[in-house]
């Protein structure tokens, strides 16, 4: 008697909470998918679809971890957007995550795939407005985002690594126009404008493993778009970013870079500057 009631009543509350379980994910508590899992902040009084931005984070870094950023998500919520953090592989032996999408190195995980799951799952179960979604990153995630954008340019609306984008050997082609708004830091030692050899002799060994050059990046990238000029069409400063424009590219993509003053860092005011330049794509 005391199960029956039991489950009657259990099926009752269920029905009550709209059938949301009640291990349902959020900021605090990871939202699984068949590869991975990834963390979810929705804005207050959300209504409707909800943009979004889904940040890949840094080597060492988790969703988790970027979820305790406040000061830096907390201006993105106020925005209206969401902001999606999904965790990087840990390697063996470290404690943080990273991401696998180097071009000589064996994949751990389809990153492409795992990523595209999580926007769909955030898609499925939060509201979100797949259309309307920027992927961004910093320094490995930038990297991260540039080949899942080369890759698979229609997964997101717009792209935005900052201090990081391809590596050597650089991919000869992507696979179609983007949006992307490229940001750096001008004294970034890490991953200097240039790249820098991690491992080898020097810049001349076949067996060096190095970062790559943001230059030829843009180069790439203006080719993908179609952009017919190698200079930039305009230039804006703003505050402390210096910004080059290139706007006779394909119809539908956008080209950006924004260099600052700072080093390997993501600068303050980066949140207001890239979510004006997506919102006026």
């Amino acid at each position: 008697m005391r199960r029956t009631l039991f489950a009657v009543l259990a099926l009752a509350a269920f029905d009550i909470l709209g059938a949301v379980p009640a291990f349902a994910c959020s900021a605090e508590t990871p939202c699984s998918v068949e590869t991975g899992e990834y963390y979810i902040a929705l804005p207050e009084g959300a209504d409707g679809l909800v943009p979004a931005l889904l940040w890949i984070h840094g080597f060492g870094g988790s969703g988790e971890g970027m979820m305790r950023n406040r000061g830096m998500i907390t201006p993105i919520l106020e925005r209206g957007y969401a902001v999606i953090a999904p965790s990087g592989i840990i390697p063996e032996g470290r404690r943080g995550g990273s991401w696998s999408f180097h071009p000589l190195r064996t994949p751990r995980r389809d990153e492409i795939g795992f990523i595209t799951s999580v926007k769909d799952d955030a898609v499925a179960r939060h509201g979100i407005d797949g259309a309307n979604i920027l992927m961004a990153g910093f320094s490995i995630g930038g990297s991260m985002t540039a080949y899942l954008a080369c890759a698979a340019p229609q997964t997101f609306k717009a792209y935005a690594p900052i201090g990081g984008n391809f590596w050597r050997p650089h991919p000869e082609t992507c696979e179609g126009p983007v949006a992307m708004l490229h940001t750096h830091g001008w004294t970034d030692g890490t991953v200097p404008l240039e790249g820098r050899v991690l491992r080898g002799t020097d810049s001349n060994d076949p067996n060096a493993f190095m970062q790559g050059d943001v230059f030829h990046a843009l180069s790439i990238w203006r080719e993908t778009n179609g952009c017919f000029q190698l200079k930039a069409d305009s230039f804006i400063t703003e505050g402390k970013f210096m910004r080059r424009k290139w706007e006779r590219c394909a119809v539908g993509s956008a080209l950006e870079f924004a260099l600052h003053p700072g080093g390997h860092s993501i600068p303050r005011g980066w949140s207001a500057m890239t979510l004006d330049w997506f919102e006026g794509l």
